[in-house]
C-alpha cells in the first residue's frame, strides 16, 4: 500500500537552488555505536531546518504551531558523525491547512538522505488545523502544482498480527511545546525496533512513522514489532489503542 500513497523515489526539487538551505556538523550525540547519523536525530534535523525556515519567510511568526501527520526517511548513504550536513527543504504540496515538505540531506563525505513531511497548521490556542494566511502560502504556491493535498494513510494497524510486545518507558524530557511527546520520541521507538533487527539496515531502505493519535506524559506505551516479507513493522500503543504505525523496508533500485 505504501507505494499506492508514497512515491518511490520521493520527488525531486524544481529548483534545488531555491530551496531553504541550512547547515551544521554532525554531533556526536546524534550518532550511534557504528558513527551513524540515527533516524531520531534525522527527525529532529527536520524539526530544526522547519522552524529556521519560518523564520526565513513572510508571517513564519504566525505559524508556529505544527502536528507532523507522516515522515518518510530514506536512506541511501549513511552520513556519519565528525561530518557537516547540508540540507535543502522546499514545498511538494499543500493545502490551505496542510502542507507536504520535501527535506534533502547531504553529507559532505558522501552521505544522502531523503525525506518528506506530511505537516498540520494547529491554532495552537483551540488545537484544531487553522488556514495558512496567503503571504505564507505565497512561495509554496508559486513553487508547486498540486494545491489540493488530501491526506491518504500508508499504513495499517497490526490487527490480528503475531508482533513481539515491548514497554517503552517515556521520560520528562520527551514532551514538547504542545504538550505530546516529540515526533523525534517514536523514531527512538524505530531505532529500538531495528537494533533487534539490524538486517533491515541494509541500504538503501525507507522508514516511515505516520501519527494515529498523540501520546502524553504518563502514558504507558507498548512498542509492537512484526517481521513480515521485506519489510520490519512496528506500532505504537496506548491502552491498546494504536497511537503511531511505523515500517522499514529496502528501497527499490
Amino acid at each position: 500500500m505504501t507505494a499506492d500513497v508514497i512515491a518511490t523515489p520521493l520527488p525531486d526539487c524544481p529548483d534545488i537552488e531555491q530551496a531553504f538551505a541550512a547547515s551544521w556538523p554532525v554531533r556526536f550525540g546524534d550518532t550511534d555505536g557504528h558513527d551513524r547519523l540515527r533516524l531520531d536525530a534525522v527527525a529532529r534535523y527536520l524539526q530544526d531546518i522547519g522552524f529556521d525556515h519560518l523564520d526565513a519567510v513572510a508571517d513564519g511568526d504566525a505559524h508556529q504551531a505544527w502536528i507532523v501527520r507522516r515522515t518518510v526517511i530514506d536512506v541511501y548513504e549513511p552520513i556519519v558523525f565528525g561530518d557537516r550536513v547540508h540540507l535543502r527543504r522546499w514545498a511538494d504540496a499543500l493545502s490551505n491547512r496542510w502542507c507536504d515538505m520535501r527535506i534533502q540531506l547531504k553529507g559532505e563525505r558522501g552521505g544522502h538522505i531523503e525525506a518528506a513531511a506530511f505537516l498540520i497548521h494547529i491554532d495552537p490556542v483551540a488545537g484544531r488545523p487553522a488556514r495558512m494566511s496567503d503571504a505564507f502560502m505565497a512561495p509554496m504556491l508559486a513553487s508547486t502544482t498540486e494545491h489540493r493535498l488530501r491526506w491518504r494513510a500508508a499504513l495499517t494497524e497490526l490487527n490480528g498480527v503475531a508482533a513481539d510486545a515491548v514497554t517503552f518507558p517515556l521520560r520528562v524530557t520527551d514532551v514538547d511545546r504542545l504538550g505530546h511527546v516529540n515526533n523525534a520520541v517514536y523514531w527512538e521507538a524505530v531505532e529500538e525496533a531495528l537494533a533487534a533487527h539490524p538486517d533491515h539496515h541494509e541500504l538503501p531502505y525507507r522508514a516511515i512513522v505516520e501519527h494515529v493519535g498523540p501520546v502524553m506524559m504518563g502514558d504507558k506505551v507498548v512498542l509492537r514489532t512484526s517481521l513480515q516479507p521485506g519489510n520490519l513493522r512496528l506500532q505504537v500503543d496506548v491502552d491498546g489503542s494504536a497511537r503511531a504505525l511505523g515500517s522499514v523496508e529496502r528501497l527499490a533500485g
